[in-house]
């Protein structure tokens, strides 16, 4: 009934309808087009987002050698069809649009693909593959995420490869290692999450200072481990750029992500490892990696530079809603943040740019929307610490708005909270206070300025109540994005990490200096 209520499979996105083409229960003539030819294109694949480029190359595959697993006769999901819906492509942008222009291109690809050029074919999938085997290197599994993780396997099984192959079996491993199956339930993991989890949680116990240097320098040490320092897909656009930066994960030496490097280098910036000079140099690298990573417009993006053909969102299988990796505000903040830690001059071009493009993307109520988080109090905490990073007067007008919006949005308990539903509405959609939500409101209260008012007091008080006897808080919402619309992300460690660091800052803001702390 939900389902239907929803628009049945017609309404599905694409990857499902491809998934369930294969057992033969979805129509493959109305599921997208995915040509391998587009490996021969060009740079065409890298004006996709990495993570869909990462999909729809093994995808490519398997859906040009179009295998069939049939159900047992006489299964079928029919009942899960909307009546009266069709099966075609919906179209809402007209005749004149690029969406239009794509869906007749994608019935000239399935005519192609009948009586289209085998060779041509054949040469495209060998492309694919290739590329495919040579990011399976120094990587655990094709960009350390689920989907193209699975396809892969699927691609390397069509292509004939047999199951005690060391690829298949490597890609096997990499992705039964997703797989959750204890007390917490039966379940895929999208991925790992251990960089991007230290990096947050050495930053704030940095700011604490309350750890031993001991055990900060076993967390900078391991993550000097992880530096990337080789030539990834970000180096098509960037050449000359030595590599350096962070990945996610345990290991994804081809897509080290600007996020990820901001927020280590903002760790590595508060505490030293064993070998100062091998950190130095460290930093010296991942800064200039992030300053040549830095868009057209001022701002940063999670993986690539100006990545950001919005007509390429028209294509039938872009309804993952993340085709494109654009800059956003939330990484802008951070990489602002993180430079200035390390020692960039606030009057670099890099540095104004960077401010000038908040200025710019600052939404009329005074916000910051929020790619990776959900949403405009992720969005707007990170821009205000990164603009007060970089020097921005807490009295400036657009300052003290963004302020007064955080302010405006605090539930009767004294914390903060905001649901994913607001991607869809695109504007704040209130929810149960959650502590990291609850966190990022307090930062971003902090770095406007405001560090005595009644709302920065009661964020406090209500963090400090709803705090377990162990140390921790609980939290149930999905605060993470994926990709906005399609899922969403629970970090385990962000209801521990973000409130230690909202706490320790609150401290800091009020003199109250870390001998004093506990």
């Amino acid at each position: 009934e939900r389902i239907l209520a929803m628009g049945g499979w017609q309404a599905a996105n694409s990857y499902v309808k491809v998934n369930l083409s294969i057992f033969g229960l979805y129509p493959r003539e109305h599921t997208p087009s995915i040509p391998p030819e587009g490996m021969l294109l060009g740079r065409l694949i890298y004006e996709m987002s990495s993570w869909t480029r990462a999909i729809v190359i093994p995808l490519s595959i398997v859906h040009a050698m179009n295998p069939q697993r049939p159900v047992p006769a006489g299964f079928t999901v029919n009942e899960l069809l909307a009546p009266g819906v069709p099966l075609s492509f919906p179209n809402d942008e007209g005749f004149w649009s690029w969406r239009n222009f794509f869906l007749l291109t994608d019935k000239f690809v399935k005519l192609y693909e009948r009586h289209g050029s085998l060779g041509l074919r054949q040469k495209a999938i060998r492309r694919a593959e290739q590329w495919i085997l040579e990011r399976t290197r120094y990587t655990d599994g094709l960009a350390a995420i689920y989907p193209p993780m699975f396809y892969v396997i699927m691609a390397l099984d069509l292509l004939g490869y047999p199951q005690d192959h060391p690829d298949v079996q490597e890609a096997r491993q990499q992705f039964f290692n997703l797989l959750v199956d204890d007390e917490r339930g039966f379940y895929f993991q999208p991925c790992f999450s251990v960089v991007w989890d230290t990096g947050i949680a050495a930053y704030a116990l940095g700011e604490s200072g309350l750890v031993p240097d001991h055990a900060m320098a076993r967390a900078v040490d391991w993550l000097l481990t992880k530096e990337v320092r080789r030539r990834g897909d970000w180096s098509i656009k960037r050449p000359n750029v030595e590599p350096s930066g962070w990945y996610f994960e345990f290991a994804n030496e081809f897509y080290p992500d600007i996020d990820d490097t901001a927020q280590v280098l903002l760790a590595l910036a508060r505490a030293r490892g064993t070998d100062g000079v091998k950190q130095d140099a460290c930093l010296r690298r991942a800064v200039d990696w992030l300053l040549a990573m830095q868009s057209k417009d001022g701002g940063w993006a999670a993986f690539d530079v100006d990545n950001n053909w919005q007509f390429l969102s028209s294509v039938p299988f872009a309804d993952h809603n993340a085709m494109l990796d654009p800059t956003c505000p939330d990484i802008t903040g951070r990489v602002l943040e993180a430079l200035m830690a390390c020692g960039v001059k606030r009057e670099h071009p890099a540095v104004r740019r960077g401010v000038e493009y908040l200025k710019r993307t600052q939404e009329a109520d005074g916000s910051w929307a929020g790619r990776w988080g959900v949403n405009y109090i992720y969005g707007t905490f990170l821009a205000l610490r990164g603009l007060e990073a970089a020097g921005e007067s807490d009295r400036e007008a657009y300052i003290l708005r963004a302020g007064e919006w955080l302010r405006s949005l605090q539930n009767a308990d004294g914390g903060w909270g905001e649901s994913c539903a607001g991607y869809a509405q695109n504007t704040f959609v209130a929810a149960p206070s959650a502590p990291s939500q609850s966190a990022w409101a307090i930062l971003g209260l902090l770095a406007s300025g405001d560090t005595h008012s009644g709302s920065v007091q009661q964020g406090i008080e209500y963090l400090m109540e709803t705090q377990r006897s162990d140390g921790g808080w609980d939290e149930t919402l999905s605060t993470g994005t994926g990709f906005p619309g399609v899922f969403y992300l629970q970090y385990h460690y962000y209801r521990h990490s973000f409130p230690v660091l909202a706490l320790s800052s609150y401290l800091k803001a009020r003199g109250i200096n870390g001998a004093d702390r506990s």
